[in-house]
């Protein structure tokens, strides 16, 4: 079984397909979990996304909106209106996210008090 710094950490030939690194650097941004969350209860419209967000440019959020429907994360639905309304919901690949992000979210706050005590330190 590989080790977690091998998995990481692969050799140069696989340098460009590490599971890890690819998925990690896409969702790993600093807004993306949290669209990713707001979205969990169900369908949203762009405005729902920013007000529920709140700290949120529309810039970000279209451009993260736009990445994590590129991997397939998200689905954009545009209904045939006066003005058109646009809708965001998860997709299956975006909602079998979802368990291993309330993972991190529930170590995070397990252990953002030990981790602040410890830059304190520093």
């Amino acid at each position: 079984m590989k080790s977690v710094l091998d998995q990481i950490r692969p050799d140069n030939d696989q340098a460009n397909t590490c599971p890890i690194r690819d998925v990690l650097d896409r969702i790993g941004d600093q807004w993306s979990l949290l669209v990713l969350a707001t979205l969990d209860p169900g369908v949203k419209r762009f405005s729902q996304l920013e007000r529920e967000i709140g700290d949120i440019s529309k810039q970000m959020l279209s451009k993260t909106l736009r990445r994590l429907e590129q991997d397939g994360f998200v689905a954009r639905e545009v209904h045939a209106e006066v003005p058109p309304r646009v809708e965001y919901r998860l997709t299956a690949l975006g909602r079998s996210f979802l368990e291993p992000m309330r993972g991190l979210i529930r170590w995070a706050e397990a252990n953002q008090a030990a981790i602040v005590a410890a830059r304190r330190r520093a």
